[in-house]
């Protein structure tokens, strides 16, 4: 029961992954990759159905296959990966510049972001 209880929460976190990516292609602000690969990884754990309809899409299917292969990213796509969190965050910032508080904590979380996508080897 709670293995089939994981199964269908993980494969539910994959789907929400997928639709949050989609949305990332037409909101310039909200990065796509990173949400597809969260997704792939779910359906690696959960179903292999998914797993390999994710791994065949037109679009993301190349590149979703060098990442579970290599776990690297394109050295174009690691950039626009960048400058999608910087310009997103620096937004955010602006937004809230009545609370000095919230202002750290994004800086804060925009320092780890940018320390992990540093740490992703690039092909």
């Amino acid at each position: 029961m709670h293995k089939q209880l994981y199964r269908y929460l993980v494969i539910f976190i994959g789907g929400l992954s997928i639709l949050l990516g989609l949305l990332g292609i037409i909101l310039p602000l909200l990065p796509t990759t990173p949400f597809f690969i969260l997704a792939l990884s779910c359906f690696a754990r959960s179903s292999p159905y998914f797993h390999q309809k994710l791994l065949k899409t037109p679009y993301l299917g190349a590149t979703l296959q060098d990442w579970e292969k290599h776990k690297k990213i394109d050295k174009k796509r690691k950039l626009q990966i960048y400058l999608v969190v910087l310009s997103s965050f620096l937004l955010s910032i602006l937004i809230l510049r009545e609370s000095f508080l919230l202002q750290l904590l994004l800086l804060l979380i925009l320092s780890f972001l940018l320390f992990f996508i540093h740490r992703i080897d690039e092909k």
